[in-house]
């Protein structure tokens, strides 16, 4: 939730009077949607339809007239219609001119058309001031209340008093406006909502990548070995075994994908000397979905828990334990109990247990509701600190199940070592690195450098010169 109400927002100094009217071109959804709430905040609306006829759909308050009367009505006109309807609007070319019109329309897939559609707006009704806007907000959202969605409006257009104008509108109606220049931006802007999770493609689809190779990496030394070599038939193993080999495995991998880009970028700053050369585009993308790289992440924990607690409920499980128990009966013995592995078995549950409470804390602190109460430095203390602490204790979690067995030929069936074995390959890398990096005769300079400091001296130096000139 936003820490402010929608009515809580300021309205611009030059915000309209109550009652200003603004024209829809459309009786849709969307623009009924529009018209209901620009009543609600005290604007006069004019509907403008081919059916010039109101009907129990339409707001109540609200006029419907024919096109060329609804213009006539309103210096703003909102175009709520479709792309391909657009050619009526040359009619009314005399009308419109002058006018702000406010294109609110999406295509049905990306780059539809060579021209953004305010831009072909435009072109139809050259005399007219056409804004792209509303077009990321959905009518659902309209009727519901902005709080319960977005509340970024993007706008774009080449007449910055029209543009103006709409953004008084957006902050009446309680939500963002956000300027993204001229109307050149239209189609960036029109193409946002087609975009299928933007941010989550490569996140899922490294996990997705690593879960399958894993599986089958697990389903060869699981399943296929003991079959070959024991003719023993495990199948049942892919059920919940694999599974549950899997997700703490990818989970690992992707904890430590979260961090290992700003290892990178520390040591590629340590390299040039310098914060103000940019890092490579892959690197960037890298870095802005690290977000998404730990929530899929504490999915595949999460599901590791609940693979887990269903283990003493299942057949096989249940069937050891009676076999066991069944020998030693039959052989009137009872194995001692080492007090050592009481140790590593209940230090391997506590890190879990540990890792997985400080894994849960880092995804709940990065949702926006949460993250927006905290400042920076509390943030980042959450999300540095304690993330490298849950990497620490997950790793020590996955070092601990290995135990002695990391030596044991047997663990290496087909010469292929235990899946686990190769889960700490990137964590084990990261926090050996980040190690190196925290020492002061490391640290200190990358922390000089991430506040400005580069290591061509002369240039630097006349720099700073150059600045203490102007301030003098």
């Amino acid at each position: 939730m936003e820490k402010n109400s929608s009515n809580m927002i300021p309205l611009a100094e030059n915000s309209p009077n109550k009652q200003e009217t603004v024209c829809i071109f459309g009786t849709g959804d969307f623009g009924r949607s529009l018209g209901y709430k620009m009543l609600q905040c005290g604007y006069s609306i004019v509907f403008g339809s081919r059916n010039a006829q109101t009907s129990s759909l339409i707001p109540k308050g609200a006029e419907v007239l024919s096109h060329g009367e609804a213009a006539h009505k309103a210096d703003i006109i909102i175009v709520a219609i479709q792309r391909q309807h657009y050619n009526f609007l040359t009619e009314l070319s005399d009308v419109l001119h002058g006018k702000v019109l406010v294109d609110v329309s999406n295509n049905l897939k990306i780059n539809q058309y060579p021209e953004s559609n305010a831009e072909y707006l435009a072109q139809l009704v050259p005399g007219a001031k056409v804004v792209k806007a509303f077009n990321t907000v959905s009518a659902w959202a309209l009727q519901s209340g902005t709080l319960d969605a977005s509340r970024q409006v993007f706008i774009c257009g080449n007449d910055n008093k029209a543009k103006q104008m709409v953004m008084d509108i957006v902050r009446t109606l309680g939500l963002t406006p956000l300027d993204q220049g001229s109307l050149v931006a239209a189609k960036e802007i029109e193409n946002y909502p087609l975009q299928l999770f933007p941010m989550w493609k490569f996140p899922i689809y490294l996990a997705i990548g690593l879960s399958v190779f894993f599986f089958f990496y697990c389903l060869i030394r699981e399943v296929i070995y003991p079959y070959v070599y024991e003719n023993k038939d495990v199948s049942f193993f892919i059920a919940i075994t694999i599974p549950n080999r899997v997700c703490p495995i990818v989970a690992l991998i992707l904890l430590a994908l979260v961090y290992l880009p700003g290892i990178i970028a520390a040591i590629l700053q340590l390299h040039r000397g310098t914060k103000y050369s940019r890092f490579p585009d892959w690197l960037d993308k890298w870095m802005l979905c690290r977000k998404q790289l730990g929530l899929v992440a504490l999915v595949f924990a999460f599901l590791h828990v609940l693979y887990t607690l269903v283990i003493p409920i299942r057949y096989y499980v249940r069937w050891r334990i009676n076999v066991y128990v069944i020998s030693q009966v039959k052989d009137n013995r009872t194995d001692p109990f080492y007090n050592t592995n009481g140790w590593i078995s209940d230090s391997y549950v506590a890190l879990g247990i540990l890792g997985f409470f400080l894994f849960i804390l880092l995804g709940i602190t990065s949702l926006p509701s949460v993250s927006n109460s905290v400042n920076w430095r509390e943030f980042r203390f959450v999300q540095s600190k304690l993330g490298y602490l849950t990497l620490i204790l997950c790793t020590a979690h996955t070092l601990v199940y290995g135990g002695k067995r990391f030596l044991s030929p047997s663990m290496y069936k087909w010469y292929l070592p235990a899946a686990y074995m190769l889960s700490l390959i990137v964590p084990c890398f990261v926090l050996a690195i980040k190690f190196v990096l925290i020492f002061p005769c490391i640290d200190r300079p990358l922390t000089q450098i991430r506040q400005g400091w580069e290591r061509n001296s002369k240039g630097s130096e006349q720099s700073h010169y150059n600045d203490s000139k102007s301030a003098v």
